[in-house]
């Protein structure tokens, strides 16, 4: 294109069929359900009950995540997948930072009553902070970048918001 005229000598020309797009998007997918059931597991192993009310909260999140997309009538990309699996483990971060608090609180000799109502108090702050200089990030990604990086940006934001719903709530 342009004033100046170039020409073009075609070596090798091939066509790429949309089943590699959709192999790559069902590996995607298994990587999430692969985190998924990874972390499930650890967090069961490694925090017992509260593990299992991590676990239903990190189910809920993936169900709130996958609403909002339809919602908005989004389309799963791959870098929409990446979002995902992000908000897995920031979702998984802000149980582990409340769990660590009421053990903590436990091992103080607070009641457990008492312990879970100040490791919640303890841990929101620190949740909160992370969670919105990450959303910061995914806005300016939002909002400069283009194509993938939106739809990246737009998975982790509603994935923040999300995870951030459930880890309180």
């Amino acid at each position: 294109s342009g004033a100046l005229a170039a020409p073009i000598e075609i070596i090798e020309e091939r066509t790429i069929c949309p089943s590699l797009g959709q192999d790559n998007i069902d590996q995607g997918f298994r990587s999430v359900l692969i985190r998924l059931v990874l972390v499930l597991v650890f967090m069961v192993v490694y925090y017992r009950v509260f593990g299992l009310v991590a676990n239903m909260a990190l189910v809920v999140n993936l169900v709130l995540i996958v609403a909002v997309l339809s919602i908005l009538q989004a389309t799963l990309t791959l870098p929409g997948i990446a979002g995902i699996v992000l908000t897995i483990g920031m979702a998984v971060d802000a149980n582990v930072l409340i769990f660590e608090r009421i053990r903590e609180e436990l091992r103080n000799g607070n009641s457990p009553q008492a312990s879970i109502q100040a490791g919640y108090e303890k841990a929101l702050s620190t949740i909160a902070d992370a969670n919105i200089t990450t959303l910061i990030a995914a806005v300016v990604l939002l909002s400069f970048g283009t194509g993938p990086i939106k739809g990246f940006a737009v998975t982790l934001s509603i994935g923040i918001l999300t995870s951030m719903f459930t880890a309180i709530m």
